[in-house]
């Protein structure tokens, strides 16, 4: 991990968790360029030892917690005659077991190296390359559906351009309108019907044989009648070779007219339900690709060797974090007496009780058959205790989230889902087209008092996201006020006792001394 998750939680709340040396420093950083940046400038407070018996009946106004808040102990110790997964397990165990009120236990950090001489190394490398050729295969697939998309887009673009003309000329309330539409339609028809023809279309014909007269005759022409009637009748001035033609192609223009428009719309329909599949399979592609380049990245060596890495040894290294999250039941406390009714108040912020846990192994790989490997070595386990409210919990999982698996996620975003999203606006118009009369409609209907209350509700949340959105890519928080001051005191203690609980049974269950 990139950023020490110590020092990120002392960017969060530095008023409480960092340095008073370092506190001013972090928070102007912090202000002008994010949380991240912060943190590299924070520095932790200090653990220092905390009687609990001293401070059980101590004023909570007084918030004794706050000048001491965090807790934390560190054992290494030689592991040979035990298998770390053994010591893993045990500390996420006893924590779900022993500790009260357990909200979540979620693993935050999974990292590794290995020796590049170790079998250990060839085999996980192996092992990622697989993931990586399948991910990227599936990519790829997704990639040959998204260029169908396209064509299929700037295929329903046309149709919806001449099935435009269609509904013009049948529905136009102007005169003017339908003969627009109409010319438009008979220009249509001699490039793509008429032309297949060859020399006895109408474009060669008036080139080729000086029929002068007979295009105008037959862009002029409203209906099969006007032909047929004579000039002093009111049909067209024509001599009777050309009336003959013309006659012939105007009806068969009408002809066309209505059984294109027949096709066109069917073809139309098959073309939106492809699309639509289309659609969905490039969906589908993402998801299946995610799993495999998300284990690519895990099997990826992201811890940074040290001296304990050697070329040749066979030694591998891993980093564990893992964190606790406790429920702190203020009603509980209120019944016992320890704090007063006010604090039953509802606006005041819950700060959770949070237990980190740390692993840092050192291993020599050792082959167990065909399953894989058992580790056995040195390790190192450190425990720490902070108290922190949703918010802060929120921030500090969305940074290690970013430290870990969002630069792998954005590739693959930006192959599948950001390629869709800029043609996202055209798809969902033809997707959705058969609807938008009846959501125009809706949206007209302001009689009914229940749309108005669905609205101001959309743009309530809408505006509430964007403020969130706003303050997460900051990392700003609102600062406790002095009721949330005195109850956060309270859930650092409980923290701070939970800390130690675990700290001591891990050393009781494991022979070692204890308080």
């Amino acid at each position: 991990m990139a950023l020490d998750i110590h020092n990120l939680i002392a960017a969060i709340n530095p008023d409480i968790y960092c340095d008073s040396e370092k506190k001013k420093e972090v928070k102007e950083t912090k202000k002008e360029k994010g949380i991240r940046e912060a943190a590299k400038k924070a520095k932790p407070l200090k653990s220092e030892f905390m009687n609990f018996d001293d401070i059980a009946y101590e004023n909570p106004f007084k918030k004794p917690g706050h000048g001491n808040p965090i807790e934390k102990h560190k054992l290494t110790y030689d592991a040979s005659s035990e298998s770390l997964e053994a010591i893993y397990f045990w500390v996420i165990d006893t924590i779900n077991k022993e500790l009260d009120d357990i909200r979540d236990v979620h693993k935050l950090v999974d990292n590794f190296v290995s020796s590049p001489g170790s079998s250990h190394f060839s085999e996980f490398g192996m092992k990622a390359t697989t993931m990586q050729n399948q991910g990227l295969k599936l990519l790829g697939d997704a990639n040959n559906v998204l260029k169908s998309i396209l064509n299929i887009v700037y295929d329903l673009k046309e149709f919806r351009l001449r099935l435009g003309l269609y509904d013009t000329y049948k529905d136009a309330k102007s005169k003017a309108e339908k003969n627009a539409a109409l010319l438009s339609l008979k220009q249509v028809w001699m490039d793509t019907v008429d032309a297949k023809r060859g020399n006895t279309g109408l474009k060669m014909m008036a080139q080729q044989y000086d029929y002068v007269t007979l295009i105008d005759a037959f862009m002029s022409a409203e209906s099969a009648d006007d032909v047929a009637k004579p000039s002093d009748k009111g049909g067209l001035d024509l001599n009777e070779r050309v009336r003959r033609i013309v006659q012939q192609r105007v009806y068969e223009f009408f002809l066309w007219v209505k059984e294109s428009d027949k096709e066109l719309r069917k073809r139309y329909e098959i073309e939106k339900t492809y699309l639509k599949s289309q659609v969905n399979a490039v969906k589908l592609y993402a998801h299946w690709a995610k799993p495999y380049l998300k284990a690519a990245r895990a099997l990826e060596q992201r811890m940074s060797p040290d001296a304990n890495i050697v070329t040749v040894f066979n030694t591998a290294m891993f980093e564990l974090l893992i964190v606790a999250e406790g429920e702190y039941k203020v009603g509980d406390e209120i019944i016992r007496g320890n704090l007063p009714k006010i604090f039953s108040n509802k606006n005041i912020r819950q700060p959770r009780t949070i237990v980190v846990v740390q692993f840092r192994f050192r291993s020599i790989p050792e082959r167990a058959g065909q399953q894989g490997y058992g580790y056995r070595g040195k390790v190192e386990i450190e425990f720490t205790s902070y108290s922190l409210n949703d918010e802060e919990i929120d921030i500090l999982k969305k940074e290690v989230d970013k430290d870990d698996l969002d630069d792998t996620f954005a590739l693959i975003e930006g192959a599948t889902s950001e390629s869709l999203s800029q043609i996202q606006e055209e798809i969902n118009e033809f997707l959705e087209e058969d609807n938008k009369k009846e959501k125009k409609e809706e949206k007209k209907d302001l009689g009914n008092p229940f749309s108005a209350l669905v609205e101001a509700w959309k743009d309530l949340f809408g505006k509430k996201k964007k403020e969130e959105e706003k303050k997460d890519k900051k990392g700003e928080i609102k600062p406790d006020s002095d009721l949330e001051a005195v109850l956060r005191s309270q859930v650092i203690i409980k923290a701070r006792k939970e800390c130690r609980k675990i700290y001591g049974l891990y050393k009781s269950a494991h022979n070692m001394p204890t308080f």
